[in-house]
């Protein structure tokens, strides 16, 4: 648990200065008590079970002040709560590769079907987007509700040469801002983003000038290394300060798998190591489904985390709520058993 303001957590000083107060109270009761002799049997006569009893209402007091005073230094704690994700975008990789048949039936048709499955979950209050990337990428689904629209897309799907994670990322940004401009032709992408803000009499980076907030999300699955189109870690930095968060898949089997047509055959790898730098930039989370079975179990992992997620929250008003109850019982107690408040 942390504090966003510690520095008023000092006030818990209050607390054993309370308690010294009470002990005090306590004895100079006492002496009271034994300097009237008639107060003395009065209190003998309402036995022990009494005794014990009277303890109670300012411990359940003293409890409510100390978090109350917690609740002034604002406490926070790490809680899961529904997602505040309202768009989700599917970037999946259609390259030549994926017809590799290490992942039964297919590396495609496996991404297809689990994806399907993941649509079918998602709470229908949240939009989704459909982009597909090989050499280039395109948005085959604008972000809709219409889940229907959304399947018909994944099954659209059709392999072509080569692929550009940088601009599939990109494509996915555009999909959630369509106003973004990048050049997808180059390594580094924001070179025609600053001279974009310059023409139009603008000095910032047009990257900064809308954000999601946490309400957007990219799930970016691909069976391969990059071979053209933007450095994809730079790609994912320009979502990361949109606040996009890009949740990576990586599909196939760790050997890789030989592929060849017309004569010609190579070996196609997973680059584990930049999909879990693209997750990592944008505090996101990379998964490895090297079956079918694992791959749905991963969009299985993916549709609770992006209904239900854990965030830090500031949960002062739980500790308040509590004090609150505390401090009513103890009132309660105190009119049942000695007919006055404490």
């Amino acid at each position: 648990m942390k504090f966003l303001w510690p520095e008023l957590l000092w006030l818990l000083v209050l607390i054993p200065l309370l308690v010294l107060l009470y002990l005090w109270l306590l004895r100079r009761r006492r002496k009271i008590v034994v300097r009237f002799a008639g107060l003395a049997n009065i209190k003998a006569a309402l036995g022990k079970n009494l005794s014990w009893r009277r303890h109670v209402p300012p411990a359940l007091l003293l409890l409510a002040t100390t978090l109350m005073l917690l609740a002034v230094a604002r406490p926070t704690a790490v809680i899961t709560l529904p997602s505040t994700h309202r768009t989700i975008v599917l970037a999946m990789d259609v390259s030549g590769s994926m017809r590799a048949r290490d992942v039964e039936p297919s590396r495609l048709q496996a991404a297809q079907a689990a994806a399907r499955s993941f649509v079918q979950q998602v709470p229908l209050s949240t939009r989704l987007a459909v982009v597909e990337f090989a050499a280039t990428a395109s948005v085959v689904q604008p972000p809709t509700r219409n889940r229907q629209d959304v399947l018909n897309a994944i099954d659209r799907f059709e392999l072509q040469r080569g692929t550009a994670v940088g601009s599939g990322i990109l494509i996915s940004v555009k999909a959630l801002f369509p106003d973004a401009v990048f050049n997808l032709r180059r390594a580094n992408p924001r070179a025609d983003e600053r001279l974009t803000s310059q023409e139009n009499g603008n000095d910032a980076d047009p990257v900064s000038l809308q954000t999601a907030e946490g309400s957007a999300a990219i799930i970016l699955l691909t069976d391969g290394q990059s071979t053209t189109g933007p450095d994809p870690v730079v790609s994912a930095e320009i979502a990361a300060e949109r606040g996009i968060r890009i949740y990576t898949v990586g599909i196939g089997t760790p050997d890789g798998f030989i592929i060849g047509s017309e004569g010609w055959s190579m070996r196609v790898r997973l680059d584990e190591d930049a999909l879990k730098s693209i997750a990592s930039v944008t505090d996101g989370e990379y998964f490895f489904a090297g079956t079918a079975t694992e791959l749905q179990k991963v969009y299985d992992t993916l549709n609770t985390k992006l209904v239900f997620e854990k965030r830090e929250t500031e949960v002062a008003g739980f500790f308040a709520g509590i004090a609150a109850v505390l401090t009513i019982l103890a009132a309660l107690l105190s009119m049942v058993w000695f007919n006055r408040v404490l």
